[in-house]
């Protein structure tokens, strides 16, 4: 007897992205992954984002969720609440992924293929290892920020990814464990950066699939001063107590 297909929960939090989301949700139907779910957690979008997750997941209801919070409250908090509901609901894996377009949906299959084959605690996929590219279209300015922040946390946390703020993985369920989601300090972007600080510091293995990442084309980047300030002040707190260390 074959052995059953993993459970795998897209998790995608949201917050106006009302003509995004529709697109994404097909994106991920059509995928060739035999038990894949999409979790959206919805920051009580004014312009009806939550409504329009509601409506796939009756169209669809053993394929899609919604956990709808009233509090907009930072990218960590959501992807902890959706990460803890789609463990709580049997997750065999997590990927966490941008409702922007940014991230190929395409992509999954290998990842969740490189899990299978390696002994890899999550697969990330990284804009800056061989064969990744990073859209034309995405402002100089943006690429310069990016290229300086992965250089300068893996500068003080030497976590030796390349693409250390990436917000594309797969995650093994039982590396989400292990890492605590519960405890979490980070909010922001900064997030990303103490997940793979957490899964490094236990020894565990993060390996990087290429990937195209594209400039959103349809509504607002969520990047602001705050979320900025705390990428730069996350990683010195990691280095000096706030990150678990091995046991």
């Amino acid at each position: 007897m074959a052995a059953a297909s993993p459970k795998v929960v897209v998790v995608v939090p949201t917050y106006n992205e009302r003509e995004n989301l529709p697109v994404l949700a097909g994106l991920l139907a059509d995928l060739p992954v035999p038990d894949l779910h999409l979790l959206v957690v919805d920051d009580g979008s004014p312009d009806g984002t939550g409504e329009i997750a509601d409506k796939l997941a009756a169209e669809r209801p053993d394929h899609v969720g919604v956990v709808h919070r009233t509090a907009k409250d930072g990218l960590g908090r959501a992807y902890i609440a959706g990460m803890s509901r789609a463990l709580a609901e049997g997750a065999d894996i997590v990927v966490q992924m941008d409702a922007d377009l940014s991230h190929p949906a395409g992509v999954i299959p290998a990842m969740l293929d490189k899990l299978a084959s390696t002994d890899a605690a999550v697969v990330l996929g990284s804009r800056y290892t061989a064969g990744g590219q990073v859209a034309a279209e995405w402002p100089w300015h943006r690429k310069a920020l990016s290229a300086w922040a992965n250089f300068y946390v893996n500068a003080i946390l030497r976590l030796h990814v390349k693409d250390a703020t990436a917000g594309f993985k797969a995650w093994r369920a039982e590396t989400l464990r292990a890492i605590d989601l519960p405890s979490i300090h980070s909010n922001g972007y900064s997030f990303q950066v103490e997940m793979n600080y957490r899964a490094v510091r236990r020894g565990l293995r993060i390996v990087e699939v290429p990937i195209r990442f594209e400039e959103r084309v349809k509504g607002a980047s969520k990047m602001s001063f705050a979320v900025q300030l705390e990428s730069a002040l996350t990683p010195w707190k990691l280095l000096f107590g706030r990150g678990p260390r091995r046991g």
